[in-house]
């Protein structure tokens, strides 16, 4: 463990801070023109007066963010201790860090990252051999902004797909090289989105896209239906033949993949981000239709192995925390399905490795792990390190070691070897940071919430913090489509922990952590449970003195930006600090763009109907900013997020600078040639980190 270095921090209870001597009444942003564009939804009219502000590609609003990075930038680079923070980060950052490791045909590969590498370097070895450099996504770009977004290799591990992503947009370029010589066979497949690779013998492979957008620009344009391709190596990509989807069968959302025995091609259809329809197509017959197995979007359904002709379906029909059955190929009718692993109380997930297959439970948020044949006979239950999340990395069938990774807020992320034969698991890589997790302790509470629901948060600190209500906290959720947030390690969070700060992550409504029910409690006409849970988790901390209003931040992006957003209008008076980052916050025109209609399932629409439409517009960010007292904000996009588009954020920012009726500033930090998160470089994401960590700590009156 190296050894490790605290900088000291003060909490200035009385004297001169940044924020107190900054004028921020006076802040220059800019004059932000206002239009009369109004949009009527049944008997209401509503103005949307920075309707213009989503154009992209117009010259006022690129001048306009022009302006708005100038304004945030001047207020950061006064603050005097950011660049001491972006230091701090540098050095803990600058560790090796490792991907779990994966066997194709005679090599073992796996992503490696020597500390400060913009991206990671993915690498093979054989065994007693040196390793080597197989691709560098390093030198794919100058600004290290290009990113490595998956590898699919051929069973033969002979040939293998890789996808990149340009300025972190989810519209991907797929390029297929010789694993042996590291060659490019074939042209590059362009305009590729929303997509895995899966391989057909050493021929081709399936893949999905969208048609590009004819209305609005490519990043901000609607993308509506999926379609899945077929693309036979060495002939153009506009020969590809369509497989699935189309005008025949619409699909806002198609994925496919083989069995490992490649007999059959399984296809996964949705129109929305939750439930899908189930096909499958037997490839061992010349000429096999494309057979439904479930033809109705109510549940989730996947085939995630196959003996022979038996199918391993996991799915949630009539089992809302997720079961395994199985069912004949040949006769695949729900009626005639078979319970496997039953459903328990907690929620599962489902991974195969080595002829077994490994469930993956969630006890309050954190990971318990089984392991059962193929016979549904439980074998091992996996020894953990500690209470925190395990991630299993599937293998094929005749592997009997497999790898995962093990992590919590206070135990960084290391990787794991693990023998199907025993059960038992070894360390394969450690990586060495400056943190000590012995002198941090890592919580789990219960509060209630609202209508007095029973929420489960994880309050992270440094052993022996007073509790007097002045500790320095950082409020992050997400709380819908679904996602589970359990324990993960943040080097970032180090700046925080070290210096007496607190971290609190609860699991709101509207996430996966109780399955399904759980998910469906928070959303369309439920969705105000999620800002109910995460208002009750800040009073919590409050309450019990970890903080105060005074020394509170609040954080969540995406969806989790939606939170903020909703939280800051709702409860103006909560929070010293706020951060929603790409969030969703017109909701009433989220799903005229990209592939936001799909969101529909959790949020609903204003077309729905008029009492889904008040809801939403009740709500909405954007919508329900009124002239107030709002928090220190700053919000976060990019210029090329093309899942939630910037627009949302730079309206929301222009009118909560227009409504702020207080003295704490409201900035808008635009990143260049990045998208929703994915793929930034380390460079991007420590400077980003440093501003915010800088502007929490300005406007709590922090010195260092």
């Amino acid at each position: 463990m190296k050894k490790l270095i605290c900088l000291p921090l003060a909490v200035l209870l009385g004297g001169s801070t940044f924020a107190q001597t900054m004028n921020l009444k006076t802040l220059p942003y800019p004059a932000t023109k206002k239009v009369d564009t109004v949009d009527k939804y049944f008997d209401t009219t509503v103005p949307d007066p920075y309707r213009w502000l989503e154009n992209d590609h117009a010259t006022d609003t690129k001048a306009w963010v022009q302006e708005e990075n100038k304004v945030t930038r001047a207020y950061l680079d006064q603050i005097p201790y950011r660049d001491a923070i972006r230091k701090r980060l540098e050095v803990l950052w600058n560790y090796e860090k490792f991907g779990a490791p994966m066997i194709e045909g005679d090599w073992t590969y796996y992503s490696r990252n020597s500390g400060l590498q913009n991206q990671n370097v993915v690498y093979r070895q054989k065994p007693g051999q040196e390793p080597e450099v197989f691709l560098d996504p390093n030198t794919f770009s100058k600004d290290g902004t290009t990113s490595l977004q998956g590898m699919d290799f051929t069973k033969d591990g002979s040939l293998v797909a890789y996808q990149i992503s340009e300025g972190g947009s989810d519209w991907r370029k797929v390029i297929v090289l010789n694993a042996a010589t590291k060659s490019q066979v074939g042209d590059t497949l362009r305009d590729v989105k929303f997509s895995g690779i899966a391989w057909k013998g050493n021929e081709g492979f399936y893949y999905s896209s969208y048609d590009k957008p004819k209305e609005g620009s490519t990043l901000s344009g609607m993308t509506q239906y999926h379609k899945l391709y077929y693309h036979q190596l060495g002939t153009p990509q506009n020969t590809d033949k369509l497989v699935f989807g189309g005008e025949q069968t619409p699909r806002r959302y198609i994925g496919a993949y083989l069995t490992e025995d490649e007999r059959y091609l399984v296809i996964t259809a949705a129109n929305s981000t939750t439930g899908n329809e189930l096909y499958i197509q037997d490839l061992s017959q010349p000429n096999s239709s494309i057979v439904p197995i479930v033809n109705n979007f109510d549940n989730e359904h996947s085939v995630v192995d196959n003996v022979g002709s038996k199918l391993y379906i996991y799915t949630n029909l009539y089992a809302p925390n997720h079961k395994v059955v199985t069912v004949d190929a040949a006769n695949p009718k729900i009626t005639l399905w078979k319970d496997l692993i039953p459903q328990t109380k907690n929620a599962l997930t489902v991974t195969t490795g080595g002829g077994k297959l490994f469930a993956e439970y969630l006890q309050d948020a954190t990971s318990f792990v089984q392991q059962y044949n193929m016979d549904g006979k439980l074998e091992h239950t996996v020894e953990l390190p500690g209470v925190g999340t395990a991630a299993i990395y599937g293998t094929r069938k005749n592997e009997k070691q497999l790898y995962y990774t093990f992590t919590s807020y206070i135990y960084p992320p290391t990787v794991f070897k693990y023998d199907v034969n025993t059960g038992k698991s070894v360390v394969w890589k450690k990586p060495d940071v400056q943190f000590d997790p012995n002198l941090y302790e890592s919580k789990q509470v219960f509060y209630k919430s609202k209508d007095g629901t029973r929420i489960p948060m994880i309050i992270t600190y440094k052993k022996g913090i007073v509790l007097n209500g002045h500790n320095p906290t950082m409020l992050y959720a997400y709380g819908g489509f679904g996602v589970s947030l359990t324990p993960a390690f943040s080097t970032s969070n180090i700046v925080l922990l070290e210096h007496g700060g607190v971290y609190a992550v609860p699991n709101l409504r509207g996430g996966g952590e109780y399955g399904e029910t759980w998910h469906k409690a928070g959303t369309k006409l439920h969705k105000q449970n999620v800002f109910d849970d995460f208002i009750a988790a800040a009073e919590y901390l409050i309450k019990n003195k970890y903080t105060s209003k005074d020394y509170l931040a609040i954080s969540g992006g995406s969806n989790g930006g939606l939170l903020i957003g909703a939280t800051m209008t709702q409860r103006p008076d909560l929070c010293k600090v706020a951060f929603p980052a790409v969030g969703v916050m017109d909701m009433l025109r989220y799903n005229k763009f990209t592939a936001g209609a799909g969101w529909a399932y959790d949020y609903g629409t204003a077309e729905d109907s008029p009492e889904m439409f008040a809801y939403l517009y009740h709500y909405s960010p954007y919508h329900a900013l009124k002239p107030a007292e709002y928090p220190a904000t700053m919000v976060t996009t990019a210029d090329h997020d093309d899942r939630v588009v910037p627009a949302h954020s730079f309206k929301f920012a222009a009118r909560l600078q227009e409504m702020q009726k207080g003295t704490a500033p409201v900035l808008i930090r635009i990143e260049t040639n990045a998208g929703h998160g994915a793929g930034q470089s380390t460079a991007q994401v420590i400077n980003q980190q440093a501003d915010k960590w800088a502007f929490m700590f300005a406007n709590m009156g922090i010195n260092w």
